[in-house]
């Protein structure tokens, strides 16, 4: 168990450290200043300044600073007890709003590079997920895209338009264009699953499954009707989705109308999903 800081402790943690493990890099640096793109607005001249000597954040566009809690608080709308969790290890962030999607109408999604997960804030989010390290670099990649002038990274998913589903413990959104992932083993049976997370979590739950059959993640229950011509080729198909209620409502869809189609979700019965099952399963064995 790690133990807890406090705020006299986590204003020594390094202000530039924090941002990069935010997804926010600077723009330039020297020996005692490093100058960012503004986390808080769209900008093309650098604006925002860190000490290196005294640890502390400036902008210069809204005329304010502060200290490293300062900025966790203000980054990611949390209070001072959430910002002292993430800075000790980043673990919690039930209550933090999460950000907003992103989507093509408001602006581009730029990948810039896409390589095998190695960034520790990427492994991290991953374990905490119940999910290990081989298992993610099976199925994804670690994927940086720039965004209103920003840099971030994510675990990403490609889809079959080449386009990608992007998660990271702040963000989830996707590159355009959106599509579903189709792996194909060429075997007689299909899993469709709801998601990037229930396809890693499947794996660890249930490898040979996912090795023995062709492999579906909507990415969007929205793709259903436009993957209705796969799930025809084949003698069974295995339907992980989510226990809610547009879930629940595609699950009935597709029992009813496909007699090829077999309900999975009593695995999961408790849960609002794979990944929430899997977490807890890994909970009562700690």
């Amino acid at each position: 168990m790690k133990r807890k800081i406090n705020c006299e402790t986590a204003r020594n943690f390094s202000v530039e450290k924090t941002l990069e493990k935010l997804g926010h890099f600077p723009n330039r640096t020297t020996e005692k200043e490093a100058w960012f793109l503004s986390p808080f607005r769209s900008e093309t001249q650098a604006s925002f300044k860190v000490s290196r000597t005294k640890n502390r954040w400036y902008d210069h566009g809204e005329g304010n600073g502060g200290n490293v809690i300062d900025l966790v608080c203000k980054i990611l709308k949390c209070s001072i007890k959430e910002a002292l969790e993430f800075l000790n290890d980043g673990t919690a962030f039930s209550s933090i709003k999460q950000l907003p999607i992103f989507n093509k109408k408001e602006t581009e999604i730029d990948i810039v590079k896409v390589q095998a997960i190695i960034h520790p804030a990427l492994i991290q989010y991953v374990s905490s997920r119940g999910v290990s390290l081989m298992v993610a670099n099976n199925y994804c990649k670690e994927v940086w895209y720039r965004f209103k002038d920003a840099q971030f990274f994510a675990i990403g998913l490609r889809n079959n338009k080449h386009g990608w589903e992007l998660r990271n413990r702040l963000f989830k959104n996707s590159s355009s264009p959106k599509s579903y992932t189709y792996i194909q083993n060429n075997n007689k049976q299909l899993v469709i699953l709801e998601g990037m997370f229930d396809l890693l979590s499947l794996a660890m739950i249930n490898e040979r499954l996912l090795n023995t059959s062709d492999i579906l993640v909507l990415n969007s229950l929205a793709l259903i009707k436009a993957t209705e011509t796969i799930i025809t080729k084949y003698e069974s198909v295995h339907l992980y989705l989510d226990n809610d209620f547009a879930g629940e409502n595609a699950t009935q869809y597709l029992t009813e109308t496909y007699l090829n189609v077999i309900d999975q979700s009593d695995v999961y019965k408790e849960h609002k999903d794979l990944n929430a099952f899997l977490c807890h399963e890994n909970q009562k064995r700690i």
